[in-house]
């Protein structure tokens, strides 16, 4: 079965878009599927994106369509929507899976809230049978369709899916790993966005690059304590899929949990920030699911529990740093 015959990006954010423009260069048939009729006319009528990625033309080889029967019609599907959306989006849709024909790559990084289960889990459970790989890693949306080199990882449990997919995405600006960690890739993916929210609300306190490097290096302790109870590997969250990802996403301007947190710093609240932002920041939803993971598996996660409380909670920011630099004192 090959993957480069009919490609389509169910869902029209910026990493979605930016995937379809980077495949369709490649010389590949793609589709753009937006979940909304009115948009995807304005998609397919000026050909640009105002809303996830402004200034950057759609090429006019690219297919748009709201229609989710037509977008079923190929052989890859690359699952790019919220992730509190995607179960709902993948049972519309499962009346034209055909899970002999349709392979699946998930580039959604989160964890759904009802069920506690990563993407890939809500895949096999909507669209039992499919082959499902997962692509995550520090991949900026605006910086990877401009050509910056970036990396990132294809993670699957068959090597030779997980080749084929290496091969589809690979581009010279654009280098793909593989890895056999499908639970440590989507965990890396989705609990550095809490980490970024911390790193936010830090800035926007004014605090400095020491407090920055000590939410970074013990956020990525609970991260992998967390991924290891879950079945993780360790390692993959030292590679490009954890710290790679944690990195960029704490730092970089552009990152929506980042901004989600700086804002809180600032004296806002969640349900007004929430209220003036056009896209997700997953973060938000994922450490509701982060902290009922931690009870579930009785993994102490102390950053985690505390943008938790701030997010959910009514918690003061200034009270959850208190109550992280005072707490016991216990070895590294």
């Amino acid at each position: 079965m090959g993957l480069n015959k009919k490609i389509t990006i169910l869902g029209d954010g910026g990493w979605g878009t930016t995937l379809a423009i980077l495949l369709s260069k490649k010389g590949l048939d793609v589709t753009l599927w937006s979940a909304f009729a009115d948009y995807a006319e304005i998609l397919e009528k000026k050909r640009i994106n105002p809303n996830f990625l402004k200034g950057v033309k759609l090429p006019h080889e690219i297919r748009i369509t709201s229609d989710l029967e037509s977008a079923l019609s190929c052989d890859l599907v690359v699952l790019a929507v919220p992730s509190q959306y995607l179960r709902s989006i993948l049972e519309r849709g499962a009346e034209f899976y055909v899970s002999s024909r349709i392979s699946v790559v998930s580039v959604v990084k989160g964890i759904e809230n009802k069920t506690l289960k990563r993407m890939s889990e809500v895949v096999h459970d909507v669209w039992p049978g499919a082959q499902v790989g997962v692509l995550s890693g520090p991949t900026i949306a605006q910086e990877v369709v401009h050509g910056i080199p970036t990396t990132a990882v294809v993670a699957t449990k068959d090597p030779e899916f997980g080749s084929r997919l290496q091969n589809l995405f690979m581009t010279p600006a654009f280098r793909i790993y593989t890895n056999d960690d499908v639970v440590g890739v989507e965990l890396g993916g989705s609990l550095k966005n809490i980490i970024a929210i911390t790193c936010g609300i830090s800035d926007g306190f004014g605090f400095g690059t020491n407090t920055k490097a000590a939410i970074l290096s013990r956020g990525l302790v609970e991260m992998a304590r967390l991924g290891m109870a879950m079945g993780a590997k360790k390692d993959t969250f030292f590679g490009i899929s954890g710290l790679g990802d944690l990195v960029t996403t704490c730092f970089n301007p552009l990152s929506r949990n980042h901004f989600v947190g700086e804002k809180i710093g600032k004296g806002s609240s969640l349900k007004k920030i929430m209220g003036h932002m056009k896209m997700v920041a997953e973060g938000v939803p994922t450490a509701k699911a982060a902290y009922l993971l931690g009870k579930k598996y009785k993994v102490d996660l102390p950053i985690i529990n505390a943008v938790y409380g701030v997010l959910f909670k009514n918690k003061a920011p200034q009270a959850a740093v208190r109550s992280l630099m005072t707490r016991s004192k216990k070895a590294e």
